[in-house]
C-alpha cells in the first residue's frame, strides 16, 4: 500500500509563512512528478505547483514569487514553502504524486489534504 501523508498546515496571519510537507510511504519503486493542489470553499481544485523527478518546477501565476516547491528524492518527500501569504491562499492543500511500484505500475495518489487558513 502506498500513502501520501501531509503535514504543516495551520492558521497564519496575512504576510506570514508556512511550510507544507508530503511524505510518500509504502512500497515505492520510484516517484515521477509531484504536485500541490488546493481547493477553496465553493471552488474547483486548482494546481498550485508541480515538480518533476529531475527538479523542474512550474507554478500557478497566483503564487509565483511567493511559493517554492521542492523535493527530497531520498526521503520521498515533497515540500511547499509559502511566504507572503494572502487571505485568498486559504484552502485545503493536497499533494499528488505519480508513483511506480511493482504491483500496480504507475498510479496517481492523493494525500488527505491539510487546511491552510490566512487571516487578514
Amino acid at each position: 500500500q502506498v500513502q501520501l501523508v501531509e503535514s504543516g498546515g495551520g492558521l497564519v496571519q496575512a504576510g506570514g509563512s508556512l511550510r507544507l510537507s508530503c511524505a510518500a510511504n509504502g512500497s515505492i519503486n520510484s516517484i515521477n512528478s509531484m504536485a500541490w493542489y488546493r481547493q477553496a470553499p465553493g471552488k474547483q481544485r486548482e494546481l498550485v505547483a508541480i515538480i518533476t523527478n529531475g527538479g523542474t518546477t512550474n507554478y500557478a501565476d497566483s503564487v509565483k514569487g511567493r511559493f517554492t516547491i521542492s523535493r527530497d528524492n531520498v526521503k520521498n518527500t515533497m515540500y511547499l514553502q509559502m511566504a507572503s501569504l494572502k487571505p485568498e491562499d486559504t484552502a485545503v492543500y493536497y499533494c499528488y504524486a505519480l508513483i511506480r511500484n511493482a504491483l500496480f505500475g504507475v498510479t496517481g495518489r492523493w494525500g488527505q489534504g491539510t487546511q491552510v487558513t490566512v487571516s487578514s
